[in-house]
């Protein structure tokens, strides 16, 4: 099992619109090979702080899947959306390879 997280700071006052466009999302991830789950978390300390945790079956099928069109599609949107300061937030991505359950 391999997980990825994905954390993000988003100001305080736009992490509903943030949640919002997660809730609303194309869901192409749930297609992949090796893709199990995807959950949006939201810092219950810091509102603004986001993590999206992804759940794979191995580091391998997360590969294939951010080399996969439908993944480059997806970030080129996110890259048009017309609020700038969001679509310029660089999240800060941390991988886990899973050792033991």
């Amino acid at each position: 099992m391999y997980i990825v997280h994905s954390t993000f700071q988003v100001p305080v006052e736009k992490a509903d619109e943030v949640i919002s466009i997660y809730h609303n999302r194309s869901r192409l991830v749930e297609k992949a090979t090796g893709f199990q789950r995807f959950l949006l978390l939201q810092n219950e300390k810091k509102a603004g702080e986001l993590t999206v945790f992804m759940e794979w079956d191995s580091k391998e099928d997360f590969l294939v899947w951010v080399s996969s069109e439908d993944y480059k599609r997806i970030h080129e949107l996110e890259k048009k959306y017309p609020d700038q300061e969001l679509a310029a937030i660089i999240p800060t991505i941390t991988r886990y390879k899973v050792v033991s359950t």
